[in-house]
């Protein structure tokens, strides 16, 4: 059957047990948190949710980082996301779990290759998770690795359009594994979070066995101020308006033995010559922080990541001299700040710096400034920003580093039912 008119026989057979009483019975909720649910005996919850993300953009090059040359224009009008998720729990609110697939063509990009069957990446989470003992839970199945901040925040609850450019060249994505996280406190509010995971390691959507070595990672968070209003922590922006400084610091570790593609769990795979795969192992460090206050919200992140024996070029099995492929690695720094006003509309400014390894890619610089619109905090909002990239090359010393700069605005308009 077609994974869309899969999609479309869910959701009718969704409504149908919402339109029945004989063995379940329907709580309306507020607008943005979903259709739910509940077993008659409270044996199994069911909330289904839609949400689409429409997305217009305008790009120009820079000739020769001249802002008084600019030329080539791109545009175009995409649905950017566009997502039928649900979750709920089953026989007891301590066993949950969560389904999320991708509908719109646009959202199904990364497949199409042997490693992934040739198909779409229509899945994006499958997962159980059990809070099997006290403050610990352990999760099973496909979803997020708990890698940057930025990443593991939902597309629908950005600050800006769209993530960083650290975050496309970093971050180490979702993954199909185990995941067991912990928290306890010390004093009355000092909040420590611990998370620890063991994956695949190439990502979503592999259909064979494992390529190469299995990926960890081990991420620590601290919160001196006690948690945020309704898990601010992972929301962009200050739609939560703490009344209190909140302040939320980690670092993550991951290790992706022998990966198989550029990025880790991202990026092209890497063959030898005779099309078998060859790999490295790479190694990924990040550290964040968000403070958050009222109308204020200040988020930053660094990223780091090498391969274990120091060199991002990999060579064919059988003849050493031939290069096959490169690994994505270097470093990058995020800041953003925003303020959100009284009438709900949000002023953001955001920086960020790439510096690959020489020999890898460009140095990339972008500066974007944002203003979004919340009707109904992120379930509703209109959004737009600006932003000017920077590209040069660190071995080159000519008058624009090697390459053109650009310029790009984007408007997009985001409905989380």
């Amino acid at each position: 059957m077609n994974f869309k008119l899969l999609i479309i026989a869910l959701i009718i057979s969704a409504m149908t047990v919402l339109s029945s009483n004989v063995n379940a019975q329907y709580f309306p909720d507020s607008f943005g948190k979903g259709l739910k649910v509940v077993g008659k005996d409270s044996t199994f919850a069911i909330r289904f949710g839609l949400r689409f993300q429409t997305l217009m953009s305008n790009g120009w090059d820079v000739t020769n980082d001249d802002l008084s040359k600019i030329g080539n224009h791109e545009s175009s009008f995409l649905l950017r996301r566009s997502r039928f998720k649900f979750d709920g729990f089953i026989l007891n609110p301590k066993l949950s779990y969560k389904l999320e697939f991708s509908l719109s063509n646009r959202d199904q990009l990364g497949g199409h290759n042997a490693e992934h069957g040739f198909t779409p990446l229509y899945m994006r989470d499958a997962y159980v998770k059990w809070n099997f003992y006290k403050n610990f839970s352990i999760r099973a199945g496909q979803g997020k690795l708990p890698g940057n901040r930025e990443r593991v925040i939902s597309s629908a609850n950005l600050q800006l359009v769209d993530r960083s450019i650290l975050n496309s060249k970093f971050n180490i994505d979702r993954d199909l594994g185990l995941v067991v996280d912990h928290h306890f406190k010390i004093g009355e509010n000092f909040t420590f979070k611990e998370i620890v995971s063991m994956s695949n390691g190439e990502g979503i959507g592999i259909t064979g066995n494992n390529i190469g070595g299995y990926d960890y990672t081990f991420r620590l968070e601290m919160l001196p101020f006690g948690n945020f209003k309704s898990k601010g922590d992972y929301l962009g922006g200050a739609t939560t308006r703490e009344d209190k400084v909140k302040l939320a610091i980690a670092a993550t570790y991951d290790l992706n033995v022998d990966a198989a593609r550029q990025s880790g769990q991202l990026g092209a795979f890497i063959y030898n010559l005779d099309g078998t795969h060859t790999r490295k192992t790479l190694q990924t460090t990040f550290v964040d922080f968000i403070l958050k206050y009222k109308g204020l919200s200040v988020m930053g992140e660094y990223a780091m990541r090498s391969t274990t024996d120091g060199n991002f070029n990999i060579y064919d099995d059988v003849d050493p001299t031939q290069l096959v492929g490169t690994y994505y690695v270097g470093n990058a720094y995020n800041i953003m700040a925003g303020w959100l006003f009284n009438n709900n509309i949000e002023l953001t400014g955001r920086y960020t710096h790439v510096q690959p390894e020489v020999g890898v890619g460009s140095n990339i610089t972008e500066s974007t400034l944002g203003l979004s619109k919340y009707f109904v905090g992120h379930k509703l909002k209109i959004q737009t920003d600006v932003t000017y990239r920077q590209l040069n090359f660190a071995n080159d010393i000519s008058t624009n580093g090697g390459a053109d700069d650009y310029l790009f605005w984007r408007l997009q308009l985001d409905v989380h039912f």
